[in-house]
């Protein structure tokens, strides 16, 4: 079952998910699919530009928690986790250090996990009613590997509000900070992200490689290294008994009962 598409015309790849029943929600086979089609499509000699977007109401929920909540079942739960990590972990680099600039058209609200892929784009354009959350602590669990990305976009005060509130953040709000790049009507989202698309393609291809490259060397010095880091955390945290209520919880739909060991 194809549960991402790309296509690309014009120097513009498109990357879609397409699993609008389950809100985008990274299962283990989506996330698959995923890395393959960024990174076949960041391959093509075409590719001037990635736009990655999503089908449904919301862009992407993050991790499938179901499909995580049944690791810890598992034999070698902690095993898969770790993998699991390492593969997010290897999208989130992919994009990130992308040789073209990367757009992330937000159609709806983007969560947890999917926030990650989100700021490993060089732009955000959002609809206005679109949001920004990480509410992970209150899963039990950890943002470990969207936090590099997070302070690097807006600082380490501004990231703390958001890790640590579990508070939405609006598509307005997120612009104050530089979350997000723009905020437009639901209508303009398609044509707004086509004329930045073509206002990037206006400069030449290997002026813009270069630039892409001298800003990851200059502000990102050593991002990828503190992803790569944040592996072993987001894992241990997943193993946790507190990940283990914190899931459940969310998924009966009750207050997650937190012991104080």
């Amino acid at each position: 079952m194809a549960l991402v598409q790309h296509t690309i015309q014009d120097g513009v790849a498109t990357v879609t998910l397409c699993r609008a029943e389950k809100r985008n929600a990274l299962s283990r086979e989506l996330l698959q699919q995923l890395s393959v089609a960024v990174s076949e499509t960041l391959a093509d000699p075409q590719t001037r530009v990635l736009v990655l977007n999503a089908e449904g109401k919301v862009f992407c929920a993050g991790m499938d928690l179901a499909e995580m909540q049944a690791r810890a079942t598992s034999a070698d739960g902690q095993k898969e986790w770790l993998q699991d990590s390492k593969d997010y972990c290897e999208l989130l680099v992919t994009l990130f250090t992308a040789k073209v600039p990367t757009i992330a058209a937000l159609q709806g609200p983007v969560l947890a996990g999917g926030v990650g892929m989100v700021l490993a784009c060089d732009f955000v354009v959002a609809v206005e009613d679109a949001f920004v959350s990480l509410p992970e602590p209150q899963r039990g669990i950890t943002a470990a590997m969207v936090t590099p990305l997070l302070v690097h976009r807006v600082g380490a005060g501004r990231a703390g509000h958001l890790l640590l509130s579990g508070r939405r953040q609006s598509a307005q709000a997120a612009a104050t900070t530089g979350l997000v790049y723009e905020v437009v009507e639901r209508e303009r989202l398609r044509s707004s992200v086509a004329s930045l698309a073509d206002s990037i393609m206006s400069g030449s291809p290997e002026a813009l490689a270069i630039t892409r490259r001298h800003l990851d060397e200059v502000g990102g010095n050593g991002l990828v290294t503190r992803i790569r880091q944040s592996i072993d955390v987001s894992a241990q945290a997943r193993a946790s008994k507190d990940a283990r209520e914190g899931l459940a919880a969310f998924l009966e739909k009750r207050k997650p009962n937190w012991q104080n060991d």
